[in-house]
């Protein structure tokens, strides 16, 4: 049994920045991720253009280095835009949503290729037959595309999802108070860094079960067929059982 020494407050409460954290990113890099692939089956030149250029970029630098252009390169162009109005006070972005920024942008690059890619598996007839029956282009996408996307994406996006999750140890450089931030500040108080790390990582691991049975059950949910055919193995069950 690990003796945390006190510190048990401080990692809890440092586990439940790094939930907002991700469960933020991970709002925002979705919507990202639909504009992206979006953009790039897009009929606009320049859209595809911005896109690739985002997926390619993003994908290429570190999430690490992502944190930092975006916290404190992003803290210098604010001053120097508020310097232009007179305001000569030192601002900072907070260490939380220079974060979020970061792992969103990163998070929505990746989710543009799953969700393209999903997107280009839907039978292109199934579109056609929409149009021909008067829907029109929103329909088609929130009714006919939309769902199919959703259920073929959900694997994929599930295992960027727990990327993320660990992604956001990165963010304590800059400050934040997430799990490693208060986890290396108990190993640093006790002189203990194995018993704090170790329980860094159980409750990394028990947020990661989590977030896979939760996928699981999304994908279950996402599969009407799989549904009816266990309602259907369900009922014919104690049908043979009382025949026998």
């Amino acid at each position: 049994m690990f003796d945390l020494q006190g510190f048990g407050a401080l990692l809890l409460s440092g586990a439940t920045v790094t939930i907002k954290l991700t469960v933020t990113s991970l709002i925002i890099g979705m919507v990202l991720g639909l504009l992206g692939a979006t953009a790039k089956l897009s009929n606009v030149w320049i859209l595809r253009k911005i896109a690739t250029v985002y997926t390619a970029t993003m994908r290429g630098i570190p999430e690490l280095l992502l944190v930092l252009f975006i916290y404190y390169g992003g803290s210098m162009l604010l001053m120097s835009i508020l310097k232009k109005f007179g305001y000569n006070e030192y601002v900072e972005i907070s260490a939380f949503w220079g974060g979020v920024m970061a792992l969103s942008i990163a998070f929505g690059a990746y989710a543009t290729e799953i969700l393209r890619m999903s997107i280009q598996e839907i039978p292109v007839g199934q579109s056609e037959a929409a149009q021909a029956i008067g829907m029109r282009p929103f329909q088609i996408f929130y009714r006919i595309t939309l769902p199919q996307v959703w259920q073929i994406a959900l694997p994929g996006l599930g295992n960027l999802f727990l990327v993320l999750l660990k992604d956001t140890a990165l963010v304590s450089v800059v400050g934040l108070k997430d799990i490693m931030y208060q986890s290396s500040r108990a190993a640093q108080s006790t002189q203990q860094p194995f018993t704090f790390y170790m329980a860094a990582a159980i409750i990394y691991l028990g947020l990661t079960m989590l977030i896979t049975g939760f996928m699981m059950w999304l994908e279950w949910r996402a599969n009407p067929a799989a549904r009816y055919a266990k309602k259907l193995s369900r009922q014919t069950t104690p049908r043979q059982s009382t025949i026998g």
